[in-house]
């Protein structure tokens, strides 16, 4: 009975505190009840810190991120920006090489037409030449018959 007595208690005990069992010399099993002591220690502060520190933690490697970030933007639009020039500069020099070109074709091509009228010109002048000399001499033949 005094078993079932104890096994009774034990719940009771158990929800005010701890319960030990100690072998004593003068019994062999002695219960004892330890009441839980309560420490009031600033966990919440340490977690705080904790806290603090991870929030920090995190906004200087989304800072870092943000401005890696902005460098090769910056980068990548200096890139642009430097090709943009370089495509102007081409663009210009072709330009000036397509107008020098023109220039050159154009004096080609008036100083072949005035080699092309000077020759047509000095032909159609022996031509005439050679008409007038054929025209004296069958005008000769032509006397001498008569």
């Amino acid at each position: 009975m005094a078993s079932l007595a104890l096994t009774a208690s034990l719940p009771k005990i158990r929800q005010s505190g701890s319960l030990f069992v100690r072998n004593n010399r003068r019994n062999s099993r002695a219960f004892l009840h330890c009441t839980p002591t309560y420490c009031q220690a600033s966990g919440r502060d340490k977690g705080s810190d904790a806290v603090e520190k991870g929030v920090d933690a995190a906004k200087q490697g989304a800072d870092a991120a943000k401005q890696t970030g902005q460098d090769i933007k910056d980068k990548a639009a200096s890139a642009a920006e430097d090709m943009t020039q370089k495509t102007k500069e081409v663009a210009g020099k072709v330009s000036e090489t397509v107008q020098d070109m023109t220039e050159k074709a154009k004096q080609t091509v008036q100083g072949a037409w005035g080699t092309v009228k000077e020759t047509v010109a000095g032909k159609a002048e022996d031509a005439k030449d050679c008409v007038k000399d054929n025209a004296e001499a069958v005008k000769r033949d032509m006397d001498s018959k008569n």
